[in-house]
């Protein structure tokens, strides 16, 4: 219900909004009224930022043990590759040595038309090797275990040379002619005639693939690629010709030395390789072993439990503790409280949190704070209501009495009136029961009216004509009135003045535009704009006098009453006759809209 309010309890409310309007900064407002929120200071955020730093030395220290981790597996691969370098050139050597010894004994039993089948035999029973061939004094293929192709070049050949010349064993890549499926390196021991000369040579092939050491090898990653060098960094054979880098300037001083050597380099399809360089026959011929470079990232797919799951796993834990502790035991609870705050923000008082006695302590004792808040509010609006009741009850019954007063003054004046005898006198104290008459009504219209702030224009000008025009002692006046009038509602302030101005012009009217007999009309217009407010009152009588003298105490009062107003009369004859009297002033503001105790607390 809307409880109206005086002048003097409106100023006092509207001092007491514009003190807490003053004290309390207005704060940007969401969608539904509620203050914007920050994700910067929520509980989620500053939770979580917390969990952060909390687990912040724990993640160092994983990401340290895992760099150390890497570390530690880079340098056990790279002295892993170095000792299978080591180990395949030392196999390399005891196998030739081996199959030089094997050789030396088989020497006197490879001639003769049973040679190919005995070098088939041995070969199906050695392991490791791939062909044993018999070479003559001129290069020409006598037998062999496995098929093989004939060079003419062969007596031409290095290592052919070399046992030629008196070497017992020579050591070399083996040719394409005689190392026909893949690479090979060979072992070649010198032969002899009964006269002690030159008579071939006798020779095993070893494919480059069995100088790979054993790849269950947990030293050795994957990938690992064996080849043959020579003293001029040349690729003499190779298990995969790509994986291989070339050998960095100075390197053969290094390979030569005890413990091998050991470099960084990329092979032909770009990709870091890790390359191990041991000697294999003096400083003429090496075994180079190339695996792919450890990266952090196939470190870590290789170790992922402990450098990626576990870190990981610990964070999602924590993340995942936040969000069910942060939604379950607080923000769960606070966005309740939060609605229930935005409905006691509406005046809906009755609803109380009482889900909130499950939650926890803290946002229990919120809740009980709210409902006391609650309680404390509506008694308080209920007070101020009854108080405002109360004191509209009042000033109804203060305008009452006064309208009361108003009319035993006018019942006085009249009796005053009819004792005297004196025309002019009489009709002074006529004039001065009128504007009394406007008076009352005035206050009646306040008491009758629902909003003790404001009154209705047109129903109070419709009901003041009624009295000015009605006939002494009930007789029809011969003077008729026309009234066309806009709605309004305007403060008692104004309306007094206005009131009285309008008593005056209608008097003056009928006093002065008309013979007694004669009869007429008055034209009552009462025009509201955006900006002003006009009252005219117009008749068509005689006009106004041909020598007007010294202004009247009607004309007098409706000046002052147009300045109290802020407004302009002026007084304007009609074409052929009557006279027009125009009052203009601004058109006053709306009174503002009744606000509850609630909502200037609010406020």
């Amino acid at each position: 219900m809307t409880i109206p309010l005086n002048s003097r309890m409106r100023a006092a409310v509207s001092r007491l909004a514009g003190r807490r309007k003053a004290s309390e900064p207005e704060r940007p407002l969401g969608a539904r009224g509620t203050w914007e929120k920050d994700t910067r200071t929520s509980i989620r955020f500053r939770l979580a930022l917390a969990v952060a730093l909390a687990l912040s030395p724990v993640l160092a220290l994983g990401a340290l043990q895992a760099g150390l981790g890497f570390a530690h597996d880079a340098d056990a691969r790279r002295v892993g590759l170095t000792q299978a370098a080591l180990r395949s050139a030392a196999g390399a050597q005891a196998r030739m040595e081996g199959a030089a010894a094997l050789l030396e004994t088989l020497t006197p039993q490879t001639v003769g038309f049973e040679c190919a089948g005995r070098l088939a035999n041995l070969l199906d029973h050695a392991r490791g090797y791939e062909n044993f061939i018999r070479f003559s004094a001129q290069g020409r293929v006598q037998c062999a275990a496995a098929s093989v192709r004939a060079d003419p070049m062969l007596y031409q050949s290095t290592w052919f040379t070399r046992l030629r010349e008196g070497e017992p064993v020579a050591i070399a890549i083996a040719p394409r002619t005689v190392s026909v499926d893949r690479p090979s390196v060979l072992a070649a021991m010198r032969a002899t005639g009964a006269d002690g000369q030159f008579d071939g040579a006798l020779v095993a092939l070893m494919s480059v693939d069995s100088l790979k050491p054993n790849t269950s090898d947990p030293s050795l990653g994957a990938g690992v690629e064996v080849a043959l060098l020579d003293n001029q960094g040349r690729l003499a054979a190779a298990s995969d010709l790509r994986a291989f880098a070339p050998p960095p300037q100075g390197w053969l001083s290094r390979a030569v030395a005890p413990g091998g050597y050991l470099y960084d380099g990329r092979d032909r399809k770009g990709e870091a390789r890790l390359q191990a360089v041991a000697p294999l026959v003096g400083d003429d011929l090496f075994v180079v072993l190339s695996e792919p470079a450890p990266m952090l990232l196939s470190w870590a797919r290789l170790n992922a439990l402990s450098s990626i799951v576990l870190p990981l796993l610990a964070w999602l834990l924590a993340w995942g503790a936040v969000a069910l502790v942060s939604d379950r035991v607080m923000i769960r609870w606070l966005s309740y409280l939060d609605r229930i705050a935005a409905i006691y923000a509406k005046g809906r008082f009755s609803v109380r949190p009482v889900q909130a006695e499950t939650a926890p302590t803290e946002i229990r004792a919120l809740a009980q704070t709210l409902d006391i808040m609650a309680d404390t509010i509506l008694a308080r609006d209920a007070a101020l209501h009854e108080a405002l009741a109360e004191k509209d009850s009042l000033m109804r019954e203060i305008h009452h009495r006064v309208k009361n007063n108003l009319q035993v003054i006018t019942s006085l004046l009249n009796m005053q009136q009819r004792a005297l005898k004196d025309p002019a006198a009489r009709e002074a104290m006529s004039d001065t029961r009128q504007r009394i008459t406007a008076l009352a009504l005035i206050y009646r219209a306040l008491y009758q009216s629902a909003d003790l702030r404001q009154v209705d224009v047109r129903s109070f000008l419709e009901e003041l004509i009624a009295h000015l025009t009605a006939g002494e002692g009930g007789r029809p006046s011969p003077v008729r009135t026309e009234l066309v009038a806009d709605d309004l509602e305007i403060d008692p302030d104004k309306l007094a003045p206005l009131a009285l101005f309008a008593v005056e012009a209608i008097t003056n009217a009928r006093k002065h535009a008309f013979d007694n007999a004669e009869g007429g009309l008055i034209r009552i217009g009462f025009h509201v704009s955006e900006a002003e407010v006009v009252l005219e009152v117009s008749d068509d009588g005689r006009g106004p006098p041909p020598e007007p003298g010294e202004a009247g105490v009607g004309r007098t009062l409706m000046s002052a009453f147009a300045r109290q107003l802020r407004g302009q009369m002026e007084t304007t004859a009609g074409v052929e006759r009557g006279l027009t009297v125009r009052l203009a002033f601004p058109r006053p503001d709306p009174a503002p809209a009744v606000q509850s105790p609630f909502q200037l607390s609010q406020r």
